[in-house]
């Protein structure tokens, strides 16, 4: 009897280790065989910022105002928290550290905006060049380099210096096309020996549509049956201002070209943000709608660069209210990038917008199309602490291979992938940010199979580098792989997705 209970002991004991070996041997739900080299050779993994959302020093140094610095004071409400970018993350005076952590992680790029204000107080060389703006931008740079990251800079992220708006109505004019060139050339010649990839602007079409159409963004104009604004006309002001933006960026990149990339050597393009659209039901109408709501989102700002106009279906619905380009102006547009980087983060449906009558003009109104998270009640994708933003990956790489089919396959750098968690978790929780990591890993599998099929992506940006203030979400929501303590010193801490991120990358 005892021989029979040792054996049946030494029985159990070999099963457990066979279960336990098991599982050992069982794949994790990341592929250690999917990492950086899965990407052609060169491919480049950053991670991106912005300088309103993370600078701070907003008062110091010299820097002048931006629309964002009198946005938050003038119209508190508009912030999910009341809060302000006063002192964000203070990477101002951090940035050193900051670098140090990207290192860590082994970020091969990061990318920045420059505050036009910190730089031209005034907005214009007349007014004045501020040195220790500029010192605080040669310092950054140099930094980067010397850690082995390559800088890629956005010249305008939203902060259009207060003096432009205060004197002609910035984009409302213009006007802003000199002082932009102006400040541009400046940057060029400052920055440009070392920097080798230029963004002209950050999703130009997003500013437009939150600051002139619904005035929930800076400098907070609409129609009073849009939103609660003093000024405004959602109808006219968001093609006006677009116009005079799409002309900022042809000036700027014709400059670049003819001036500086002789000799420099540097790339430039511009960032346009953008959800891909399904047809919610399989109707002549919501294809047609899905069709509609890309014209009016991404080649509102993609097709006069590519073909010098907008989409006919814009020139068709907006009518006499859409600004026209001259021939010159068309000609200097077309082919006006040497790369496409484009900023994406979910999916919708879309299908025709039977409420369209004709009446209350909006940019919301013209593009006549009906856009929602979900279909007979099931979501289109994972939800998150955004209500507008669901996880569908598969959505990036339908949308790149579109790029490739209607706009000449043009060279691409996704320049913004994220999600935000909710900024009241426990910090224990927030590090622990599971879904983020199985956000990006699936992006990038879907990224990986659009190159595959041809489409010429050439990088790979996260969003963010650092939690920061969201614009109206303010600090109510975390879209950083590194975790800012704003109650505690604005301590960092890495995430769980930034140690995936540094495997991913350092295998």
């Amino acid at each position: 009897m005892a021989a029979q209970c040792l054996l049946l002991f030494c029985l159990l004991l070999l099963l457990g280790f066979l279960a336990s070996t098991t599982d050992a041997a069982k794949p994790s739900p990341y592929s250690e065989s999917f990492n950086r080299n899965s990407f052609p050779t060169g491919f480049i993994f950053g991670a991106g910022s912005a300088a309103y959302q993370s600078e701070g020093a907003a008062f110091e140094d010299g820097k002048g105002k931006s629309i964002w610095d009198t946005f938050v004071r003038k119209y508190p409400e508009k912030i999910a928290d009341k809060s302000n970018g006063d002192a964000a993350d203070d990477f101002y005076h951090r940035y050193k550290e900051d670098i140090k952590l990207m290192k860590t992680i082994g970020l091969d790029s990061f990318r920045f905006s420059l505050s036009w204000s910190r730089i031209l107080p005034k907005g214009k060389l007349s007014g004045g060049v501020n040195p220790l703006g500029v010192k605080f931008y040669n310092n950054l740079i140099n930094e980067l380099l010397a850690n082995g990251i390559k800088p890629f800079v956005t010249l305008f992220h939203f902060d259009t210096p207060q003096a432009l708006e205060d004197e002609y109505g910035s984009l409302l004019s213009v006007k802003i096309v000199d002082d932009y060139l102006e400040y541009v050339d400046f940057c060029f010649k400052t920055f440009g020996d070392r920097v080798k990839l230029w963004v002209t602007m950050n999703e130009p079409n997003g500013f437009v549509v939150d600051g002139y159409n619904g005035g929930s963004f800076a400098p907070g104009r609409c129609s009073n049956y849009v939103g609660t604004c003093p000024a405004g006309d959602s109808a006219t002001e968001p093609y006006i201002a677009t116009h005079h933006l799409l002309l900022c960026h042809a000036a700027a990149v014709k400059l670049y070209r003819k001036k500086y990339k002789p000799f420099q050597k540097g790339e430039i393009g511009i960032t346009i943000v953008t959800n891909w659209y399904i047809a919610k039901f399989n109707t002549t109408s919501s294809h047609r709608a899905a069709s509609r709501a890309m014209d009016f989102l991404f080649g509102w700002f993609v097709n006069p660069i590519t073909f010098g106009e907008y989409p006919k279906s814009m020139q068709s619905i907006v009518g006499r209210r859409l600004p026209k380009f001259t021939e010159a102006q068309s000609k200097m547009l077309k082919g006006s990038f040497d790369f496409l980087a484009v900023n994406y983060y979910t999916t919708n449906y879309a299908d025709n917008d039977l409420s369209f009558n004709g009446f209350n003009l909006s940019y919301t109104a013209d593009r006549q199309a009906n856009l929602t998270t979900e279909k007979n009640g099931v979501p289109i994708g994972t939800s998150t602490s955004l209500s507008w933003l669901f996880i569908h990956p598969k959505g990036l790489q339908e949308f790149l291979l579109y790029i490739k089919e209607h706009y000449n396959n043009p060279v691409i750098y996704i320049t913004e992938n994220g999600m935000a968690d909710n900024a009241s978790l426990p910090l224990k929780d927030a590090l622990n940010d599971k879904l983020r990591i199985a956000y990006h890993h699936d992006h990038l599998i879907h990224l990986l199979k659009s190159i595959k099929d041809g489409v010429r992506v050439k990088g790979y940006y996260i969003w963010s580098f650092f939690d920061d203030f969201e614009w109206d979400a303010g600090y109510t929501v975390r879209f950083g792989i590194t975790y800012v303590d704003y109650k505690n010193n604005l301590r960092r801490h890495l995430k769980s997705s930034a140690y995936w991120f540094k495997k991913f990358l350092l295998n």
